[in-house]
């Protein structure tokens, strides 16, 4: 599953990083490698190394929940299959009242901040019908 948002494990696409998105990219690496406090300190950071050689990816996704009929559209740099997992596991947020998230869609990003922005502007349409529209083109 990559790019379109269906499933093709084979397919991924790829964009070419200029001199000045690798400056931003090797600027917001963060010092810390392991695990950090916070709201959900069972969130890992990205480890320096990961990030420095291996470009990581970001991703813009939905998923869905048939229990509640509802769609819940996020960002990550983590990967999806262990962010789907989070998302299902026992907490306070929204998607933690249910443990059926399915994702239904993603796009892949080069940076954190094309991926919030992307999440933004589908967020802003406020639509199902326009967010099924984006699932099932």
């Amino acid at each position: 599953m990559a790019g379109s948002g269906k499933s093709n494990p084979g397919r991924v696409k790829r964009k070419y990083l200029n001199l000045s998105t690798l400056r931003l990219l090797f600027q917001s690496i963060p010092i810390k490698i392991g695990r950090v406090g916070g709201s959900n300190p069972s969130t890992p950071t990205v480890s320096l190394i990961k990030r420095l050689f291996l470009f990581m990816s970001c991703y813009f996704y939905i998923l869905h929940s048939k229990s509640k009929d509802k769609f819940y559209l996020g960002h990550s740099c983590d990967e999806l299959k262990e962010r789907v997992r989070r998302h299902n596991s026992n907490h306070k947020g929204f998607t933690g009242k249910t443990k059926d998230w399915e994702l239904v869609y993603f796009e892949e990003f080069s940076s954190k901040e094309e991926a919030y922005g992307r999440e933004r502007k589908v967020k802003s349409w406020k639509s199902k019908a326009k967010i099924l529209e984006l699932i099932n083109p």
